[in-house]
């Protein structure tokens, strides 16, 4: 095992300590068992190492070790962890679990046999990890990983350290978070930036191959894990990439169901199957009129990106303003709060509140008379009353 433990000293002393994402701090590690998902390039390899880095010694109680890694053509998983538990280890960190065949049952072999050993492990197929989940959920603490909040790209690119504010504050106390924001930086100046290049934490490494590196995800999820994990015909992924592109120039996408369901040329079951697929991979977003009343056959009212970068990837030239504020908007509160489809203004949040998005000059005709309705404006550094700087929303997590 001595390369496996080379392997994790080398990663972990070249693991910069710069920046680290305050979910570092929301994740229960004395747990026997944990699991983090989220998309791939959102940041779950430098959290275990930067973890790893400020929490354990350099020594044999701890290792990380990525699943596609060669050693596991010779090795099974399960007899690497015995190794290691037999050499004193306590702390077992594996990375990309889905590269690894049968992983699901062979982690709930080693949480069973190992009642000393801690387990992390990450995934970033979400199809795999929810193929899994039910073999796994009675026995691993569940964390989602989201990419980079407006708030983690501003103290990441200017060196601050502006902490997270509650959907109560912002909307009650949205002028003394702008004052304090203020006082530092101009928001307005970095927004448009990380609205196209600032969501994954990749976006410092080669900017111009950044857009390249999105692209490289898409592919993967809609040519590999479509087809193979869900059963998706080859013949369909060029249509879905084109429907990807459709939504990231509408604005924003309200899905005719029956009428994109003949043009790709499936029924309609089908194409709602897949838009479900669409956001398992965190490629989309949807929003219903009502959430809990949903079922897999039920259309989704409104079709957004994933994220706005998706959007810059996917349609650089054909981007809807519009568009990307929602996107934005329902992106930043979807991580910690239910957002729904309301019969007036754009997002219905924790069914409590209303807010209607738009630029500057947005009034709030569409929400006039409505209880806790808001508006979340562009391109203002400050607001008043009921209207709020949309760039705030970004400072949720």
């Amino acid at each position: 095992m001595e390369v496996l433990f080379e392997k994790s000293y080398k990663k972990i002393t070249q693991t910069s300590l710069d920046f680290v994402r305050s979910v570092v701090g929301e994740i229960e590690w004395n747990a026997r068992l944990i699991g983090i998902r989220g998309a791939r390039g959102v940041g779950k390899t430098t959290l275990l190492l930067q973890y790893m880095k400020q929490n354990l010694p350099l020594d044999p109680t701890s290792l990380y070790v990525s699943l596609d890694d060669i050693w596991f053509a010779e090795h099974k998983l399960v007899d690497t962890a015995e190794m290691f538990v037999k050499r004193g280890g306590k702390f077992l960190f594996l990375d990309e679990v889905h590269k690894y065949p049968n992983w699901a049952q062979e982690i709930k072999n080693i949480y069973d046999d190992y009642a000393e050993l801690k387990v992390v492990f990450t995934g970033s197929s979400l199809l795999e990890i929810l193929n899994a989940r039910a073999d796994l959920s009675r026995r691993a603490i569940s964390y989602e990983m989201q990419g980079l909040s407006f708030r983690e790209f501003l103290n990441m690119t200017t060196r601050n350290s502006f902490p997270v504010v509650s959907l109560d504050d912002i909307l009650h106390n949205q002028l003394e978070i702008s004052n304090q924001i203020l006082k530092e930086i101009k928001p307005l100046q970095y927004f448009g930036n990380y609205l196209k290049n600032g969501y994954y934490p990749f976006f410092n490494e080669m900017p111009h191959l950044y857009y390249a590196k999105i692209e490289e995800v898409i592919n993967m999820i809609l040519e590999i894990e479509l087809p193979l994990l869900r059963g998706v015909e080859i013949a369909y992924i060029y249509k879905i990439k084109q429907l990807l592109a459709i939504i990231a120039a509408s604005t924003p996408f309200v899905p005719n169901v029956s009428k994109l369901s003949e043009r790709i040329g499936i029924n309609r079951a089908t194409f709602v199957t897949y838009l479900n697929y669409l956001e398992e991979t965190k490629l989309t977003k949807h929003i219903h009129k009502d959430i809990s009343g949903i079922n897999k056959l039920q259309k989704p009212d409104k079709i957004y990106l994933e994220n706005t970068n998706l959007a810059y990837a996917l349609a650089a030239r054909n981007t809807d303003i519009g568009n990307m504020r929602e996107t934005f908007f329902l992106n930043q509160l979807s991580y910690q709060h239910t957002v729904e489809y309301p019969n007036t203004g754009d997002f219905w949040v924790d069914k409590k509140y209303l807010f209607e998005i738009g630029g500057k000059s947005k009034t709030g005709k569409q929400i006039q008379g409505e209880n806790n309705a808001y508006i979340a404006a562009d391109n203002i550094e400050y607001g008043f009353d009921k209207k709020i700087p949309l760039w705030q929303f970004g400072f949720l997590y």
